[in-house]
C-alpha cells in the first residue's frame, strides 16, 4: 500500500518537521505500507482563507498526479481540509482529511470536543469544519496557540528543552478547554499532533488528547482495505459526483500554466 500525504509546509523551511513526520508515519504504518510526504512551496505562510485556497489548488493538482502515479490513497495532512471535497470528487482512490477523520474519531471518545489550533485565525475555520461534518454541537471551544510552523522546528530537530516548552504551551492552552467542559482534546494541526505523538496516554486532566497524524494514517489504511475488500467508495451522487476526464485535464492545465508563468 502506497499513501500520499500532503502537508502545507515548505520542505526546506520546516525540514526538521518534514523529516520527523515522514519517519513517524512510516514507523507506525502497517507492514507493507509506505508513506510519501509532500510539502508546498510557498507554504501556508499567511494564515487566512486566500492562502488556504492557494495551497488547496496545488494540493488538488498533487492529488491528481498521485493517483496517476499509482498511489493507493491520498491524505490531506492539513487539519483544515481545504479542497477535501474537490479531491474526493476528482479521485477514485480513498481521500482522507486529517481534520475530518480526527473529529469523527474523537467524537467516539467523548461528548464534548476542545480544539487547540496553531493560530486564532483558524478558529472560525474549525467551527465551520465541525458544522460541515455534523459535529457543531459537540465542539465546546477552539483556541489558538499563537505560533507558526517554524516555531516547532527546534523541538523536531531534537531540542528537548524546546519540545518540553511546546508541550507546556499546548497543555496551557488545552486546560481552559477542559475547565469549560471538553472531555476530549484535539490538536487541530498535524504539527501539534506530531508533537504529542510520543506522549503515550497523553491527557489533559481526564481528557484524552487525540493524535491526528496517527488517526489520519490509520483511516487511510482502513479505507484502502475496505475498498479492496468490498469495493466501497464515496457516493457518486450529488455529494461527490466524479469529475470527468476533461474536467481533470482542464484543472491540471490551468495549474501547469500558472506554474509556467512564475518568474
Amino acid at each position: 500500500m502506497r499513501i500520499f500525504w500532503q502537508s502545507f509546509v515548505d520542505r526546506a523551511t520546516s525540514a526538521p518537521y518534514m523529516a520527523r513526520l515522514a519517519a513517524y508515519l512510516n514507523e507506525i504504518a502497517a507492514p507493507g505500507t509506505s508513506v510519501h510526504v509532500e510539502g508546498i512551496t510557498p507554504a501556508d505562510r499567511d494564515f487566512g482563507r486566500l492562502s488556504e485556497f492557494r495551497c488547496a489548488i496545488q494540493a488538488v493538482d498533487n492529488g491528481l498526479a498521485a493517483q496517476e502515479n499509482g498511489f493507493d490513497a491520498y491524505v490531506m495532512g492539513h487539519f483544515q481540509d481545504p479542497g477535501l471535497y474537490e479531491l474526493r470528487s476528482a479521485l477514485t482512490i480513498p481521500v482522507i482529511g486529517a481534520g475530518e477523520a480526527t473529529l469523527l474519531a474523537a467524537s467516539q471518545l467523548g461528548r464534548r470536543l476542545g480544539l487547540v489550533t496553531l493560530d486564532s485565525a483558524f478558529e472560525v475555520w474549525h467551527y465551520e469544519q465541525a458544522d460541515r461534518y455534523g459535529l457543531s454541537g459537540r465542539v465546546v471551544h477552539v483556541t489558538g496557540m499563537g505560533c507558526r510552523p517554524e516555531d516547532f522546528s527546534a523541538a523536531f530537530a531534537g531540542d528537548t528543552t524546546a519540545r518540553a516548552r511546546m508541550l507546556r504551551d499546548f497543555a496551557a492552552c488545552a486546560q481552559p478547554l477542559v475547565d469549560r467542559g471538553a472531555d476530549v482534546i484535539i490538536p487541530a494541526g498535524v504539527l501539534p499532533g506530531l508533537l504529542i505523538a510520543s506522549e503515550h496516554g497523553f491527557k489533559i486532566g481526564y481528557a484524552p488528547v487525540v493524535n491526528c497524524a496517527a488517526v489520519a494514517l490509520k483511516s487511510a489504511e482502513m479505507w484502502v482495505q475496505l475498498q479492496r475488500l468490498n469495493g466501497t467508495e464515496p457516493s457518486r451522487g450529488p455529494s461527490f459526483a466524479l469529475a470527468n476526464d476533461r474536467a481533470r485535464q482542464d484543472f491540471r492545465a490551468l495549474v501547469a500554466r500558472t506554474q509556467a508563468d512564475k518568474p
